[in-house]
C-alpha cells in the first residue's frame, strides 16, 4: 500500500507478536490532519499493543508506519528513522497522553517546570518567555494561574490529567496518542475533561488517535472508530455509522454492553 500524498500518518500490515502469542495482526489503517480515530475493544484485543507499535514504543514484529513529517516528508518510523530521530519526534510533532497522569508527568518539579521541560526540549532558553507560555497553558486546560508553582501531587487527578495535556500541546504537535485519558475519573471529572479536549482538538485542529474502552469517549470524540478483537479489526468506519448500526457480532455485543470492557 502507497501512502496518500495527504495522508499524515500510514500504518500498513502491522503485527505485533509475543513469541506464539498475537498482540495485533495485519493492521492497516489511514489517519488524516485534524482527525481523530478512536480504537476501540474489549481488554486485550489489541488495542493498547497497537498504540504502543504506532506511537514508537514498541517495534513491531513486521509491517509499516510511515508518518509524513514535517521536514524529510514521509518517513518509515523504524526503517528511515534513527532512535534519536524518534524521540525528537516524540517530544515535538507528537505526544501522548497516558491513562494515568503520573505516567505522563514528573512529579518532583512544579507545575509549570512540567510544561517548561517540554518547551525546553525543543529550545526554549527565555525562563520569562517560557513561564508566560506555561501560566498560558494552565489557562487553556482550565487550571488556575495561582497553581503555576504548585507540585502535581498537590492536584487531584482531573487536576493532573489537564496538566499532562498541557504538557504535551504546549510544543504544538500535530499528532496526538491518548490511552485511556479518562480511565479512572469520576463521572462529573470525565465529562469536564472531555469537554475540554474536544474543544482543544478541533481548535488546534489535532489529529489524534485515542484507544478506550468507553464507547461514551468514542462517540463523542472519535470521527472514524476501529473495532478491535483478539488483536484483529473487526469492523471499522464513521463512528456513529458503526455505534448505531454495528455489523459485525462482536460489536453489536459491545454496543448493548454484553461484553464487559
Amino acid at each position: 500500500m502507497i501512502a496518500n500524498k495527504d495522508v499524515l500518518l500510514n500504518v500498513d500490515n502491522l503485527t505485533m507478536m509475543y513469541g506464539e502469542r498475537v498482540g495485533c495482526e495485519n493492521i492497516s489503517f489511514d489517519l488524516w490532519p485534524g482527525e481523530v480515530l478512536g480504537i476501540v475493544g474489549e481488554s486485550g484485543s489489541g488495542k493498547s499493543t497497537l498504540l504502543q507499535c504506532i506511537s514508537g514504543q514498541s517495534k513491531p514484529t513486521s509491517g509499516t508506519i510511515t508518518y509524513d513529517t514535517r521536514i524529510d516528508g514521509k518517513q518509515d518510523l523504524f526503517n528511515d528513522m534513527s532512535e534519536s530521530e524518534r524521540r525528537f519526534l516524540m517530544r515535538t510533532d507528537w505526544a501522548f497522553v497516558h491513562q494515568n497522569p503520573r505516567d505522563g508527568l514528573r512529579m518532583g518539579v512544579s507545575a509549570g517546570a512540567n510544561i517548561g521541560e517540554r518547551l525546553m526540549s525543543v529550545g526554549a532558553r527565555h525562563y520569562g518567555n517560557i513561564r508566560n507560555t506555561a501560566e498560558e497553558w494552565l489557562g487553556k486546560v482550565e487550571i488556575m494561574a495561582e497553581r503555576l508553582d504548585d507540585l502535581p501531587s498537590t492536584f487531584s487527578g482531573g487536576m493532573q490529567q489537564r496538566l499532562q495535556i498541557a504538557r504535551n500541546l504546549v510544543t504544538s504537535p500535530r499528532l496526538i496518542f491518548m490511552d485511556e485519558p479518562t480511565g479512572g475519573l469520576d463521572v462529573s471529572v470525565q465529562a469536564k475533561l472531555l469537554d475540554l479536549l474536544r474543544g482543544l482538538v478541533q481548535d488546534l485542529g489535532l489529529s489524534v488517535v485515542i484507544v478506550t474502552h468507553d464507547l461514551a469517549v468514542a462517540r463523542l470524540l472519535s470521527h472514524r472508530l476501529m473495532v478491535m478483537q483478539q488483536g484483529q479489526v473487526v469492523e471499522t468506519g464513521l463512528t456513529d455509522q458503526v455505534l448505531d448500526d454495528p455489523q459485525h457480532p462482536y460489536t453489536q455485543l459491545l454496543v448493548s454492553s454484553i461484553l464487559q470492557a
